[in-house]
């Protein structure tokens, strides 16, 4: 059996921005994801709301990505590959970060990973870096999120960039979803299908 761990914000956990609950286990990309790999696999969900990539948070608390990215590892070892969706969040506001430095925030992650001896026979796993889709319409969250919109549709370009460098996998979602113009920032049900769809044939290419 190959373990994947899934590590994200809220996308991955499974916010609904409809009803502001969680989605089901099946209406999330990753139990979709789950389902299209089937038994052999087990998808690890490590998504937590407000996550960022490296940075402490000082309003909400404990969200940094890199703080529990190791003991993460270490609990879920041996892990195959680790997929990493983060960056969304770090658009807020108080952060006042270029998309430039978002993508560094993640490489910080895709390094720790790369480094480390989680995998199966005390090897680094594999990565798959996957790039946030551009900020959708901001409602309610709009002062929070002051100019995310256009620092987001660069996501894509400094992902890559970061993923060239690191030599890790990389999937840009902005291809395959978009985020919901109810809040801005999360994934309505059939992005979640679309996803989880998406990233079950990056996983077979990369580990069969």
């Amino acid at each position: 059996m190959k373990t994947i761990l899934c590590y994200g914000d809220s996308n991955t956990w499974g916010y609904n921005p409809l009803t502001k609950e969680r989605y089901s286990r099946e209406e999330r990309w990753t139990g979709i994801l789950q389902k299209e790999l089937g038994e052999d696999y087990e998808v690890i969900e490590e998504g937590l709301n407000g996550r960022t990539t490296v940075w402490d948070d000082p309003i909400e608390g404990y969200k940094n990505g890199k703080e529990y990215l190791i003991p993460c590892l270490e609990s879920h070892r041996p892990v195959d590959l680790v997929i990493i969706m983060l960056g969304t969040n770090d658009l807020k506001k108080r952060f006042s970060l270029s998309a430039f430095e978002i993508a560094n925030g993640a490489k910080v992650l895709v390094n720790i990973v790369q480094k480390s001896k989680a995998g199966p026979g005390e090897i680094a796993p594999k990565v798959l870096l996957m790039a946030p889709p551009p900020v959708g319409k901001l409602t309610e969250l709009a002062e929070e999120f002051e100019g995310a919109e256009e620092k987001s549709k660069k996501f894509s370009y400094h992902f890559k960039r970061v993923a060239t460098e690191c030599g890790c996998e990389f999937l840009d979602t902005s291809k395959i979803i978009v985020s919901s113009d109810i809040d801005g920032i999360h994934f309505e049900v059939q992005e979640h299908k679309k996803l989880g769809h998406a990233v079950a044939r990056m996983v077979r290419k990369i580990l069969e």
